[in-house]
C-alpha cells in the first residue's frame, strides 16, 4: 500500500509540474513525502521563440563540422532574451558546445549530436576533475555561471569517447581486443591500449609531466586530459530531460556547484569497459531531483560527490537536498554511490523506488582517511536488486580507487587507530528501508575506521539472497529490524570491533553458524529472533570474554 501511495503521489507531482500548478502547492506535496524539509525545485521555463540550427549554417550530414553554427544559434537565442535552439533530425558533427543563459538546446527525435574525433578542437582550459581544480580539455558541452538552462528532447548526444579513453584488455573479449589493437594507437605491456602517444605518456609515464600544470605546459599532453562530457558549473535552474547522453571521454554528466537542478527521463550510457565512465556525478549541488532515468555505464552510475581532500573542504559546499526516484541501473560499478570525493559533505538525500540489475555493487559508500567531510541524513527505501556480483550494500572507508570486483573485502581486519582531525571522514545517520536483493556475493559489507566508526544506521525490512551474509567491522549504533537472509554456508552475520549492534526480528537460512562475534572492541550486541523462531548461544560463535557482551531477547 505504501509503494502504491508513493507512485500515486509522484505521478501527481509530475502532473503539477506539467500543468504549472502553483509552486506553493507543489512544495507542500514534496515536503509531505520527505523525511527532511526541502525547498521547491525550481524548473526553468523558456520563451517560445525558436532558433533552428540549420538556419545558422549547420549541415546534418555527419561530415561538416558545425561548431560555429552551434555557437551562432546559441548566441542569437540568448541575445534575444532566450528561447529554444532546435536541433532537427540529422547527424550533427561538432566541436565543443558552450551553453548560455535562458537557452533550451532541444533535440528532435532523430537528432544525433556527435563530437568530432579531432581532439585538437577541444582546447585546454581551467576546469575540474575528480574533485580538484585541474587543466583539462574543454568539455564537449559546457557552461559556467548560467541561469535558466536546459538540454531536452528525444535525440542522442555522443561524446565519441573511444578516441579519448585508454582500454584495459581484461574488460574486452579476445575478438574486441584484437579489433581495437588493429585500429592503431599504442599498446603497453600487452594489456593496455591508448589512442595516442600523448595519452599513453600521461597515464604510464607521469614523471615526464610538468610539475607545474598550466595550460601552456600541458599542451603537449592534452590528449591525456580527458574532459567530462557535460560540465555545468555554478549554474542555477538547470533541466536535462529526455535526451540520451552516451560514450563520454571521462565522466558523462557532471553538474558542479549547481542549484535547482532537474534530471528527468534521461538515458545515460557508456561502454562497460570505459575508463572513468561514470554516468551522473552530482558534485556540490543542492536542491535537485533525478527522476525516471536509466543508466548503463562503465563506472559508478548515480554518484554523489563534493570535492576532494583539502580543496573540497575549503570549498565547503555539500551536496544536499537531493531526491532520486524511479531510476534503473544496469551495468556500473555502483548503483547509488557516495564518494570517494566527498570532502565537502553529503547530507539530506532521499533515494526511492530504484532498481539495480547486474550492477557490480548496489548501494556503495566509499572514502578514506585524508578526505574529511561528513555523509549524513541519507534515506533509501524501496530498492530492488538482482544479480549483484559483489555486495548489495557496501561501506568502505579504505577505498583505494578500484572497482568492487577488483577490491574484495573480507572483514575481521584489525586497524590501528589514529587521532581524529579535519581529515577524518564520517558516515552516520542513514536509514535503509524495504530493500530486496535476489542474488549477490555478499549481503552487507561494512568496513569503518576505529577512530570514526560508521554510526547510527538503520536497516529495516530487508530480504537478501547472497552467498555470504552481513560483515561489520568498526561500526557503532546499527539496527537491523526485520531482516531475512538466505546464504550459502558460513556465518549469516559477522560482528567485529563494533558496539551497540541490534538485530530485531532477524532470520536466516543456509548458514553454518548464525553469528560470529569477535574483536576486543566489541560490546553491546543484542539479538532478537523473528517471530516464531528462537536463537541460542549454540547459534553464535564468539571469542573468549565476549559472551557477556551478547544479549539474547525472547
Amino acid at each position: 500500500m505504501r509503494r502504491i501511495s508513493t507512485v500515486l503521489f509522484f505521478s501527481c507531482l509530475l502532473a503539477f509540474v506539467v500543468a504549472c500548478q502553483p509552486a506553493q502547492q507543489q512544495k507542500a506535496e514534496v515536503k509531505q513525502q520527505l523525511p527532511f524539509d526541502m525547498p521547491e525545485v525550481i524548473i526553468p521555463t523558456f520563451r517560445a521563440d525558436t532558433f533552428n540550427l540549420a538556419d545558422y549554417g549547420a549541415v546534418g550530414d555527419g561530415s561538416v563540422l558545425n561548431t560555429e553554427a552551434f555557437a551562432r544559434a546559441i548566441e542569437a537565442c540568448s541575445s534575444a532574451g532566450g528561447g529554444v535552439v532546435l536541433v532537427p533530425s540529422g547527424l550533427w558533427l561538432t566541436g565543443p558546445i558552450t551553453m548560455k543563459s535562458n537557452v533550451n538546446l532541444h533535440l528532435q527525435n532523430g537528432a544525433l549530436i556527435q563530437f568530432t574525433a579531432d581532439l585538437d578542437q577541444f582546447p585546454l582550459v581551467e576546469s575540474f576533475f575528480e574533485g580538484l581544480t585541474e587543466v583539462r580539455c574543454q568539455s564537449p558541452i559546457n557552461g559556467n555561471d548560467l541561469e535558466n538552462v536546459a538540454i531536452t528532447g528525444k535525440g542522442i548526444i555522443d561524446g565519441n569517447g573511444g578516441h579519448w579513453r585508454q582500454v584495459k584488455k581484461e574488460k574486452l573479449t579476445e575478438g574486441q581486443w584484437n579489433k581495437l589493437v588493429a585500429s592503431g594507437g599504442v599498446v603497453v605491456r600487452g594489456n593496455r591500449w591508448y589512442p595516442s602517444e600523448a595519452s599513453m605518456i600521461g597515464n604510464e609515464k607521469k614523471e615526464l609531466l610538468p610539475k607545474e600544470r598550466t595550460i601552456e605546459s600541458m599542451e603537449p599532453f592534452k590528449h591525456y586530459l580527458r574532459p567530462v562530457m557535460v560540465s555545468l558549473v555554478n549554474c542555477n535552474q538547470v533541466l536535462l530531460e529526455g535526451v540520451t547522453f552516451q560514450n563520454s571521454p571521462a565522466w558523462n554528466v557532471n553538474p558542479l556547484m549547481c542549484e535547482h537542478i532537474t534530471l528527468k527521463d534521461l538515458n545515460i550510457r557508456n561502454p562497460w569497459f570505459s575508463q572513468n565512465g561514470d554516468g551522473l556525478d552530482l558534485e556540490s549541488c543542492r536542491i535537485g531531483q533525478v527522476i525516471n532515468c536509466n543508466f548503463d555505464v562503465g563506472d559508478d552510475a548515480i554518484c554523489i560527490k563534493s570535492g576532494k581532500d583539502e580543496e573540497g573542504r575549503k570549498r565547503g559546499k555539500p551536496t544536499e537536498l537531493i531526491v532520486i526516484r524511479d531510476c534503473t541501473v544496469y551495468h556500473g560499478h555502483g548503483g547509488f554511490v557516495v564518494g570517494s570525493e566527498m570532502s565537502g559533505g553529503v547530507r539530506k538525500m532521499f533515494v526511492s523506488n530504484c532498481t539495480f540489475i547486474g550492477t557490480d555493487c548496489g548501494l556503495r559508500f566509499k572514502s578514506l582517511r585524508g578526505r574529511g567531510g561528513a555523509v549524513e541524513d541519507i534515506y533509501m527505501e524501496n530498492i530492488r536488486m538482482t544479480n549483484i556480483p559483489t555486495e548489495a550494500i557496501r561501506f568502505n572507508l579504505f577505498y583505494g580507487g578500484k572497482s568492487p570486483e577488483e577490491d574484495p573485502m573480507t572483514g575481521d581486519v584489525v586497524i590501528d587507530e589514529i587521532p581524529v582531525d579535519e581529515k577524518t571522514p564520517a558516515f552516520r545517520n542513514m536509514h535503509f528501508k524495504n530493500i530486496v536483493c535476489d542474488g549477490a556475493e555478499k549481503a552487507v559489507m561494512m568496513q569503518g575506521i576505529p577512530e570514526m566508526p560508521v554510526e547510527n544506521l538503520v536497516f529495516e525490512n530487508m530480504k537478501i539472497r547472497s552467498k555470504e551474509g552481513i560483515s561489520i567491522n568498526y561500526a557503532r549504533g546499527l539496527t537491523f529490524k526485520n531482516v531475512e537472509l538466505h546464504v550459502d554456508g558460513g556465518h549469516a552475520a559477522r560482528i567485529t570491533n563494533s558496539q551497540q549492534i541490534a538485530f530485531d526480528g532477524f532470520s536466516a537460512s543456509g548458514h553454518d553458524k548464525l553469528f560470529r562475534v569477535s574483536g576486543d572492541r566489541t560490546s553491546d550486541v543484542q539479538i532478537k529472533a523473528a517471530d516464531g523462531q528462537t536463537i541460542s548461544f549454540n547459534d553464535i560463535e564468539y571469542l573468549e570474554g565476549l559472551k557477556d557482551q551478547i544479549k539474547l531477547e525472547e
